[in-house]
């Protein structure tokens, strides 16, 4: 499912229009990254929980020379599921 599939999606379940329903998703998603910019995470009781993770720096090999590399420190968003997920 793609973006304007889910906002059909969105329509179709709510009964609203799908300018609406894009206008939500967009406020939604919006909404996720400015709390996760701050630092902080997001949980959806029964859908899951958004937090943002600091990755190590570590050593990875270049696939074509066979060197490594050294690949830096980074900060990546983490999405644990549910139960509603877990139970399908």
């Amino acid at each position: 499912m793609n973006k304007s599939e889910l906002i059909a999606a969105i329509s179709s379940e709510s009964g609203i229009s799908k300018t609406d329903a894009k206008k939500a998703l967009e406020s939604f998603l919006t909404v996720i990254s400015k709390e996760l910019k701050k630092g902080g995470k997001v949980t959806l009781v029964g859908h899951g929980t958004y937090q943002v993770v600091e990755k190590a720096e570590r050593t990875g090999i270049n696939p074509q020379t066979k060197a490594p590399i050294k690949i830096a420190a980074k900060k990546v968003v983490k999405f644990r599921p549910g139960e509603q997920l877990t139970n399908l």
